[in-house]
């Protein structure tokens, strides 16, 4: 594969208000404040609605967690009077959440996606003495505890879109799980 089309595979975070992933029909909706120390429990409070036949329920909470940590940390700067909204929707099959934040947006996903881009591209050429400058990325407001890693991570996971919407305070994810078959199907006995 020549190093253009490994470019354009590269996976980008996107804007698009308009995208299906923002329909909130039928989710189910919590609201919290921004409260830092409530994280894990705000997002157990979602994950426990997702069916057990989610293998990688461990990994879909990791998931949740990162995202309303954002929206906490970034988008509200753990002002308590601020909220954090979720809706979700949990099946065998998927995983669809959209977390929105009373801030100011996500003002860096232009850098971050270009970072990102620059990343995968030192990643996939075998380039890891150039890649130490791209292990962890940092915004403007970013501190010693934040680098870009939940994003990266987030990117892979939320396979069927990681979008966000138009002020980019919300962010919109889908992630589309495997069928299970179990068991065999028996012949009807005529």
């Amino acid at each position: 594969m020549s190093t253009l089309r490994k470019e354009e595979a590269v996976k980008q975070i996107k804007v698009d208000e308009n995208s299906p992933l923002f329909d909130r029909t039928g989710l189910l909706h919590k609201e919290f404040p921004s409260d830092f120390r409530q994280i894990r429990y705000f997002t157990l409070l979602i994950v426990q609605t997702a069916p057990p036949d989610i293998k990688e329920i461990n990994l879909l909470e990791q998931q949740i967690s990162e995202i309303i940590k954002n929206a906490v940390k970034h988008g509200n700067r753990c002002d308590m009077e601020k909220k954090v909204r979720v809706w979700y929707s949990f099946s065998p099959e998927h995983a669809h959440i959209i977390v929105e934040d009373e801030g100011e947006g996500f003002k860096d996903l232009e850098k971050w996606n270009e970072f990102n881009r620059k990343r995968q591209t030192l990643l996939e050429g075998d380039d890891f003495t150039a890649l130490a400058d791209y292990v962890s990325f940092r915004g403007a407001a970013a501190d010693d505890n934040d680098g870009g890693n939940a994003l990266f991570a987030a990117l892979e996971y939320w396979n069927g879109g990681f979008v966000f919407n138009q002020k980019r305070n919300a962010v919109a994810m889908l992630k589309h799980f495997p069928r299970r078959h179990l068991g065999v199907a028996k012949e009807s006995e005529n």
